[in-house]
């Protein structure tokens, strides 16, 4: 007697729930890991083993901040966990995958676009010499690009090579960094949601001040008047940090904007000034674009994305090219594109596929694109052809 098969959606759907029972639960407290509570984030002990920040609360000595592994019995710096993003990524894959509107396949649409206008001139990073990178920051002067992983040195300063210049930030002084930026005078400015902070060192790695006051801060970013913006993912709210990076003194810390939702990346426009927000809950975005004085000019969201495009977006980061126009990040599709001036409508252009998860961007004047791509742990290099390679050559 032959056997009934088994419809293949059966076995995908029994698969998804071994998934989120094995994987995506907190062997501890069997709680779900949640993208949303801070305290049910899963975090990775540095023996491999992976609990929700909840359980590692509770286990934890609470003078000592150290904490035995349950099931492997070592012993930990509190200090010395951080978010696991292999299961977080996994997650937000999910999520996309049970929403029908978010399961759109954009791949006749882009190729009719050419993947991308802009090709790869180099590349430098690779696991060990970066760990699980979340943030990135270019200094124009120098070439020199300043990132945050999660190494035993948190910060770490190349060239525009990739020759590896300077480290710093130990566990004790970083926790866990999420974003970086640098100032005009050379301060590396670090959100550090380890202990709920915004970090200023020196160009040379010396701790210059702890900014306290904020519940998850995410994104940094610098304006063109000097101030520091920072984006506070629990509280919803955009602060403006006014400092005396000469003393190390703190003149002022504001909040500016109120009642965004899950704000992440931030970035200041060098030409206009116009700052622009990302606000993420689960797969679905939010991108405003207000003036330099904090006044809405506009905004996009998946929704309207989907909407006009037929196109499922989930942006991870955002930066302005010097003329002004948007470019974010992609991690459903793997891309990098261009949302135009986002006057009207965005005229959304692919100009890099083949990414994993690019988590930071940044463009030089000279018209070349910097992606941080935490999924191989590589910094990369874009920019247009010079030259047609098929052309005869005189």
């Amino acid at each position: 007697m032959s056997k009934t098969p088994v419809p293949p959606h059966t076995r995908a759907e029994d698969i998804l729930t071994e998934i989120r029972s094995n994987l995506l639960e907190c062997k501890v407290c069997f709680e779900s890991f949640s993208l949303q509570k801070r305290d049910q984030t899963a975090r990775n002990l540095p023996c491999g083993h992976v609990l929700c920040l909840k359980c590692i609360c509770a286990l934890s000595h609470p003078i000592q901040q150290k904490l035995e592994c349950p099931f492997c019995r070592k012993l930990w710096d509190v200090g010395s966990t951080s978010e696991c993003r292999a299961l977080a990524d996994l997650q937000e894959l999910l999520l996309c995958e049970s929403h029908p509107k978010l399961s759109t396949d954009y791949r006749g649409w882009s190729e009719s676009l050419g993947w991308g206008t802009l090709r790869l001139l180099s590349a430098f990073g690779g696991w060990g010499t970066m760990v699980n990178p979340t943030g990135m920051a270019l200094d124009e002067t120098s070439g020199q690009i300043v990132v945050v992983h999660d190494a035993e040195k948190r910060v770490a300063v190349f060239n525009s090579q990739g020759t590896l210049l300077n480290t710093f930030g130990r566990p004790s002084n970083i926790c866990y960094p999420l974003d970086v930026a640098l100032t005009k005078t050379g301060q590396v400015l670090v959100t550090d949601a380890g202990d709920q902070s915004l970090k200023v060192f020196t160009s040379k790695g010396r701790p210059q001040a702890t900014i306290q006051g904020f519940q998850l801060p995410w994104g940094v970013d610098v304006d063109t008047c000097g101030r520091v913006l920072v984006s506070d993912a629990q509280m919803g709210t955009l602060n403006q940090v006014v400092m005396d990076f000469s003393s190390g003194v703190v003149l002022a810390n504001r909040v500016v904007l109120k009642e965004l939702t899950h704000p992440r990346s931030v970035a200041s426009c060098r030409a206009s000034g116009n700052i622009a927000i990302l606000e993420r809950l689960q797969a679905s975005f939010t991108l405003r674009i207000f003036s330099s004085d904090f006044v809405p000019l506009t905004q996009v969201d998946s929704f309207g994305m989907n909407l006009k495009y037929a196109l499922s977006l989930v942006i991870s980061a955002v930066a302005f090219h010097k003329n002004g126009d948007v470019i974010v990040g992609d991690v459903q599709n793997g891309m990098v594109w261009s949302l135009g001036k986002l006057q009207k409508t965005p005229e959304l252009t692919p100009l890099v596929s083949g990414l994993i998860r690019p988590v930071a961007l940044a463009a030089t004047a000279s018209n070349v694109l910097v992606v941080l791509d935490s999924g191989d742990h590589v910094v990369k290099f874009y920019a247009e052809d010079t030259e047609d390679l098929y052309s005869d050559k005189k």
